[in-house]
């Protein structure tokens, strides 16, 4: 298999993205990985000896983080982003990654990879952490701000058929994010959408709460890029919060460093268990090939994970099995 990585997109690229393609490329020396970007600025990088199976695919320009998206995609046709993007559609690369621009990279899903036939909007599908190490795969956290009913629906398919494939999971219990457990709660959209999610092919639960995601009362979360995008931010907030309550407490005298000391493994385990750079990045479903988005911050154990992360769907037959599914007679 092949692997397209954007190596100038994110923020500490090229160096930390070219050296996380080379831990993989070590770890898995059966998957061809193509990194697309300036050649003079990724050479530097890689060392004396590469990898046989690192290849170069040089593109001039880069799309940056202030660029509007759907413009830059259309006028920097040689952008190392969309050169990887155009690699999947051309059957070159069976999926490609990317730490740079979310908005552009959705462009450049929609634009250059096309979407799939029966999908009328991609989402962005990341894995959020739960307590017990297992996750919650939750779609759309950001990739459209509205949706229709039918768009849950579709979300709610292909996360299903995503954790089916690449987590091995049998019935995944997909769960609809509201306001409260009811069936009649929530908003007009919220409502459309829980009966048709009940008539979905799918292992449906019915409405869950936020503030028992972390817990995992479902496998899937299902919501509106608005609602998932507050959420998420709001944990990831709050997470930050806490840890920096905790390290000032715990610096306070020695009996709380002593403590700190005693409890830092325990903290060191929990602050893992809410690290993105554990899941690798969060996949695009919805298009013709295989699109991974990794956190804009991504070091090298984030790159290597989502080449893995992209070789199990690979494997899986993720797309097509979404296809299959979604256009189902």
């Amino acid at each position: 298999m092949r692997i397209a990585i954007d190596a100038m997109g994110g923020d500490h690229a090229p160096e930390l993205i070219v050296k996380g393609a080379l831990a993989a490329a070590e770890e898995w020396p059966d998957t061809e990985l193509l990194l697309v970007g300036n050649q003079a600025a990724i050479e530097p990088f890689l060392g004396d000896k590469k990898p046989a199976n690192v290849q170069l695919c040089h593109a001039d320009d880069v799309i940056g983080a202030d660029d509007e998206p759907v413009r830059a995609v259309r006028r920097k046709k040689s952008a190392s982003m969309v050169v990887a993007g155009q690699l999947v559609k051309d059957k070159e690369a069976d999926a490609m990654l990317s730490a740079g621009n979310t908005g552009a990279l959705m462009a450049t899903g929609l634009l250059v990879v096309g979407r799939m036939e029966g999908i009328e909007r991609p989402a962005l599908a990341p894995m959020m952490p739960t307590m017990d190490d297992v996750g919650v795969l939750a779609l759309d956290l950001g990739a459209n701000m509205d949706a229709k009913p039918e768009h849950l629906r579709q979300y709610a398919i292909m996360g299903s058929i995503y954790r089916s494939k690449v987590h091995g999971m049998k019935e995944p219990r997909v769960g609809l994010l509201n306001v409260g457990t009811e069936a009649k709660k929530g908003n007009e959209t919220t409502k459309i959408a829980y009966e048709l999610l009940e008539q979905a092919p799918i292992h449906f639960i019915g409405n869950v709460e936020a503030r028992d995601v972390l817990t995992r009362n479902c496998d899937v979360l299902i919501c509106d890029g608005f609602a998932g995008n507050i959420m998420l931010k709001a944990m990831e907030g709050a997470a930050g919060t806490i840890f920096s309550s905790l390290k000032d407490a715990f610096g306070q005298s020695m009996m709380t460093k002593l403590a700190a000391a005693i409890m830092l493994p325990r903290l060191r385990q929990l602050r893992k268990k809410m690290d993105y750079k554990e899941h690798g990045g969060a996949p695009l479903l919805g298009l013709n090939g295989l699109v991974v988005k990794c956190h804009g911050s991504s070091d090298v154990v984030a790159v290597k994970n989502a080449v893995r992360q992209a070789r199990v769907a690979i494997q899986g037959k993720l797309t097509d099995s979404i296809s299959a599914e979604i256009n189902r007679k």
